[in-house]
């Protein structure tokens, strides 16, 4: 492997930071949303899914009456 001299490695990772397309503030703005929004989702399904759960395991174990 050849060796790169700190200076020549600097210039590479100016090179390839250049190359980075980065998101617009409407496009994080939007995927910001999009994330809290399946977040709040999978916390009421797995809540709803628990729900159940308990109810079966209740059930079935007779436990809680």
């Amino acid at each position: 492997m050849a060796k790169t001299s700190p200076l020549e490695f600097l210039q590479q990772v100016g090179a390839e930071t250049a190359k980075v397309v980065w998101p617009t503030r409407r496009e994080t703005a939007i995927t910001t949303v999009m994330v809290f929004v399946f977040a709040f989702v999978a916390s009421v399904f797995f809540f709803i899914a628990d729900m159940i759960i308990r109810y079966g395991v209740t059930l079935l174990l007779g436990v809680g009456r």
